[in-house]
C-alpha cells in the first residue's frame, strides 16, 4: 500500500461536478493498493496516519497529530500510485490490486480512521475525480506499507 499524504488547509473531491468529500484543516491521503496488500497493511497505515505529527505547535515545530490539530482526513483511492515507471515511457500497472480487492481495503482504511474518532471524507472508488487542495507548507510525504 502506497500513500501520498499532504497537509492541507482545505481539500475537496468532485465527481461529475458534485462535491462528494471536503475537509478544512487536515490530511489529504491518496491511497494506492497493490497486489498482496491486506488488513495488516491497512492497520499499519491507519496507525501511522492517526499518530503522524505533522502539524505545527505554538513554537512552529511539527509536533501535533491530526487530532491535536482538530483536523480531518480526506481519503482518495488512486490506483496510479501502484504504477511503475521503471521501464519505457508508459506506466505499468501490473502491481495494482484489482478493484474487487482494492475497494474493500480503501474502505477498511477509512473505517479504521473513523474508529479512532476522526472525521473522514472520501472520494468515490473507480470514478473520475477532480481533487482540489491547498497544500499547507507545502508538506507532503510518501509512505509505503
Amino acid at each position: 500500500m502506497r500513500l501520498v499524504i499532504q497537509r492541507v488547509s482545505s481539500a475537496s473531491v468532485r465527481v461529475e461536478g458534485a462535491t462528494v468529500g471536503a475537509i478544512g484543516r487536515g490530511l489529504l491521503v491518496l491511497a494506492g493498493v497493490e497486489k498482496g496488500d491486506g488488513m495488516e497493511k491497512v492497520r499499519a497505515a491507519a496507525e501511522k496516519l492517526a499518530g503522524l505529527r505533522v502539524f505545527e505547535d505554538e513554537a512552529g515545530k511539527m509536533n501535533l497529530d491530526t487530532a491535536a490539530a482538530s483536523g480531518a482526513f480526506l481519503v482518495v483511492s488512486q490506483f496510479t500510485l501502484a504504477g511503475s515507471l521503471a521501464r519505457g515511457r508508459r506506466p505499468s500497472f501490473d502491481n495494482a490490486a484489482p478493484p474487487e480487492e482494492a475497494a474493500p481495503l480503501v474502505e477498511a482504511l477509512v473505517e479504521e480512521l473513523r474508529g479512532r474518532g476522526f472525521r473522514v471524507e472520501t472520494g468515490r472508488f473507480r470514478a473520475y475525480m477532480e481533487v482540489s487542495l491547498v497544500n499547507d507548507g507545502p508538506v507532503t510525504f510518501v509512505a509505503e506499507f
